[in-house]
């Protein structure tokens, strides 16, 4: 008999990015059917681009037909999970990486068991909800969420599995380039988070200062999530604004940057897989150096001032050596490295569990 698995794919597109690897590698494995509920066009060809063999079953849920939906984008989450309450729990194990799913817990007929892949390892509260404690089984990158899951009473040690980091696996080498010239790159980060992020406030005259700024390019890619905000654009050849494509998700930005700006993205965790330099944008005078939520502003430069940038920036590769062992301590606590891929440990975890085993 053949296991039924089925992944949500009801949030955006950045979301998608955690849990395809196990999908695929779920749906290589003998005797595992795995079947992909989506909620709009662009999130089916996006899952599409990178299963081109189609190992992945596909199957559109219902949504409202509001608007038009984009990757970023998508139906409301609440109303596609009411409108496709049925289908979802036909299926034995469910898989996601969003926690609005949990409310079909409080469905009288829900039966199905539930996974969470907490997608991102950064560091601000808002990544742990009461919503976490729903799920049957929690999957993290590295033992920092499972710690934390467990102190705020969200997971306990036999419901919570260390499995890496499974979208490194995804990344693609691609010959186009970001800028003409071969400059080095800042990548600029802010959160969506208005409570946390550096954007609402202060986000123009961050670029102001940007265009100023010779000797660098820079990229300026804020959180997909993030809505609103002041509409900043720039003339200046040497920075490129990007409110929302796959770039912004598909670690080409990381990839390419010598030096990240930031604020509370978990990106920054993406970014240190190589060990390189950060600057972090203070510019609300938070008391930041004891508050776990910004554990990672220790792993470079902070600033108070959109004008210390250009210094910051001129000295971050001599001050680098200094926070590279920082780097390397925080990177394994927040993403788990090991010799068996991220893919198949979150494969091996969901198939135990879907058998009644331990996942482990």
């Amino acid at each position: 008999m053949a296991h039924e698995i089925a992944f949500l794919a009801i949030s955006q597109a950045h979301q998608f990015m955690h849990w395809l690897p196990a999908a695929l590698r779920l749906a290589a494995e003998p005797g595992v059917r795995v079947t992909v509920l989506v909620s709009s066009n662009a999130g089916q060809d996006f899952i599409r681009s990178y299963d081109p063999e189609g190992r992945l079953q596909i199957k559109r849920l219902r949504a409202p037909a509001m608007r038009q939906h984009g990757l970023f984008t998508p139906p409301p989450r609440v109303p596609v999970l009411l409108l496709n309450a049925r289908l979802i729990g036909s299926y034995p194990i469910i898989v996601t990486t969003e926690v609005t799913s949990s409310l079909l817990y409080r469905l009288p007929s829900f039966r199905s068991r539930m996974v969470q892949i907490k997608h991102g390892a950064g560091d601000r509260e808002g990544g742990y909800k009461r919503k976490h404690a729903h799920f049957d089984l929690t999957l993290v990158s590295g033992v920092k969420d499972k710690q934390r899951l467990i102190e705020r009473g969200l997971a306990n040690d036999d419901n919570c599995v260390v499995v890496g980091y499974g979208k490194f696996e995804l990344i693609r080498q691609t010959a186009d380039s970001i800028f003409s010239d071969s400059r080095p790159i800042a990548l600029y980060n802010p959160h969506f988070d208005k409570k946390v992020g550096t954007w609402a406030r202060h986000g123009r005259q961050i670029v102001r200062t940007m265009e100023s700024i010779p000797g660098w390019n820079f990229v300026v890619a804020p959180h997909v999530k993030l809505r609103g905000g002041p509409a900043v654009r720039s003339d200046a050849g040497h920075i490129v604004i990007d409110r929302g494509s796959t770039r912004s998700i598909d670690m080409s930005y990381t990839q390419a940057a010598s030096i990240y700006i930031g604020d509370a993205s978990s990106q920054v965790y993406e970014f240190i897989r190589t060990p390189r330099a950060c600057i972090f944008l203070n510019f609300d005078r938070i008391e930041w150096r004891t508050d776990p939520a910004y554990a990672h502003w220790h792993l470079g430069q902070v600033i108070e001032n959109a004008d210390d940038l250009p210094m910051a920036l001129a000295r971050a590769q001599e001050l680098q050596p200094q926070y590279e062992p920082v780097q390397r301590r925080l990177s394994a606590a927040s993403i788990d490295q090991a010799e068996m891929p991220a893919s198949e440990r979150q494969a091996q975890a969901i198939l135990a569990f879907a058998r009644g085993g331990h996942a482990e």
